[in-house]
């Protein structure tokens, strides 16, 4: 199994630049790799048709939107037929405070990234919106201390 992606070194040096800062001209990301602007665009442009590049995006400060409390919470379910599990997924997928969430392999089944204003949130949020989902076995919470690393 292979990577679908050939990726050059200067295709690697845009990725890293554009990782970093998103909102780069193109002239600047130009002078930074080292190539004159319309070779440049033209091979940002060929990342972003190959889907190596997905999109831009603002990452925003969750205590400015009054959310500033992540807990990351794992999911563990007791019936594994699709339809259920389908309706499980589409059901906390569409919650607002919910902005990360997987399917994993093994034990937990799902693990998410919740937001809230503060622990009575997240409680309200748990007993309201979780618990009680048909399939829903266990719900387990780890309240963020500190962050250490983030790269999303």
């Amino acid at each position: 199994m292979g990577n679908k992606y050939v990726l050059d070194a200067i295709d690697r040096e845009i990725l890293f630049h554009l990782e970093r800062d998103g909102r780069l001209s193109n002239v600047e990301l130009a002078e930074r790799v080292g190539l004159t602007p319309p070779p440049c665009l033209r091979r940002v442009k060929r990342l972003e048709e190959q889907g190596v590049i997905t999109g831009y995006r603002a990452r925003i400060n969750p205590a400015a939107t009054g959310r500033p409390l992540e807990v990351i919470v794992s999911i563990e379910v007791a019936i594994s037929d699709k339809k259920t599990l389908a309706d499980l997924e589409t059901t906390i997928a569409g919650y607002e405070e919910v902005i990360e969430f997987r399917r994993l392999f093994g034990t937990p089944d799902y693990h998410m990234r919740v937001l809230v204003a503060d622990h009575e949130a997240y409680e309200h949020f748990q007993t309201e919106k979780i618990i009680g989902i048909p399939g829903v076995a266990r719900v387990i919470s780890h309240l963020t201390m500190k962050k250490i690393k983030v790269s999303d």
